[in-house]
């Protein structure tokens, strides 16, 4: 292609990689052994989402991914834990995606990060 062609043609431009729940070695999918301590389907919204924000995310994983990333394993948390599904979420929802994920590779439980760690991200 010539220098004049536009991002969308090429794949990895402006585009924020997708976080992957995948274990390398092990291929398996990472899923917490249970619920992390903010959990954002606990009872009382320890995460202080805003009204609706839970079922908007709910809606929007069933109808895409299929599954929703627990918060304390993203980035930005700082987390030695890698992505990892939300227990939380699959407790709840079998969605095709996590059943296809089961068939295939299985998962491996994975701890939930200790909210009290003083891990930085690198």
């Amino acid at each position: 292609m010539d220098s004049m062609s536009r991002p969308a043609d090429k794949p990895d431009a402006d585009r924020t990689p997708r976080l992957n729940v995948g274990d390398p070695e092990l291929r398996k999918t990472r899923l917490l052994a249970r619920e992390c301590t903010t959990c954002i389907f606990k009872s009382g919204n320890p995460m202080h989402l805003a009204p609706g924000r839970l079922k908007q995310m709910v809606t929007a994983a069933r109808r895409d991914a299929g599954y929703i990333i627990c918060h304390s394993t993203l980035p930005y948390a700082g987390s030695p834990v890698p992505p990892a599904v939300c227990r939380g979420f699959a407790d709840r929802y079998h969605t095709w995606q996590l059943q296809v994920m089961a068939r295939l590779w299985g998962f491996t439980e994975v701890e939930p990060p200790d909210p009290h760690s003083t891990h930085t991200p690198e």
